[in-house]
């Protein structure tokens, strides 16, 4: 095998088949380059979507309440309590709490959930709420310049909807 290796011109014996280390240098540059493009907009879409999957479990169990109150024939009352760490959100029917959702904030991001002076909600089974008031929810999250807010709005009959609203 040597003896074909020495066969060969000197010029082809002493080139390598590698890249510079400038054409290395110019790579990791564009590459560093594109990347501080689309890193904002990478933090700005996680943001938002924490604020969607928010405002979705919220419209969940809202409608979920509802359906329990309806099915058991008796009052069922959505309770938000902020105070707890992870923030809780209980569905309660005769004392006797039927479902838990834990709102959790991740990696250090706050998600603020602001009920319309209301922390307390009773679906009643003839579809309607208790109090008769409309409550409006803001998700806000604060991981991101660009607050997108979404708001989650339950009517009089206890339809919920949920748009991109609000203010944090």
């Amino acid at each position: 095998m040597n003896a074909s290796v020495n066969n060969l011109p000197l010029k082809l014996r002493m080139t390598s088949a590698g890249f510079t280390l400038i054409e290395l240098m110019v790579t990791i540059a564009v590459l560093a380059i594109i990347v501080s493009i689309a890193a904002p907009n990478i933090s700005t879409q996680l943001a938002n979507q924490r604020v969607k999957s928010t405002a979705a479990m919220l419209a969940n169990a809202l409608k979920e309440a509802k359906v329990e109150s309806i099915i058991r024939r008796q009052n069922v009352e959505v309770i938000y309590n902020a105070t707890t760490t992870p923030k809780t959100l209980t569905l309660r029917a005769n004392s006797n709490n039927i479902a838990s959702y834990n709102i959790n904030n991740k990696s250090g991001v706050t998600q603020t959930i602001s009920p319309s002076g209301v922390n307390s909600i009773v679906f009643r089974p003839d579809k309607t709420i208790a109090n008769g008031a409309t409550v409006l929810y803001a998700i806000c999250d604060s991981g991101s310049n660009n607050e997108t807010p979404r708001q989650v709005s339950l009517s009089r009959i206890g339809n919920v909807d949920t748009t991109n609203a609000g203010s944090c």
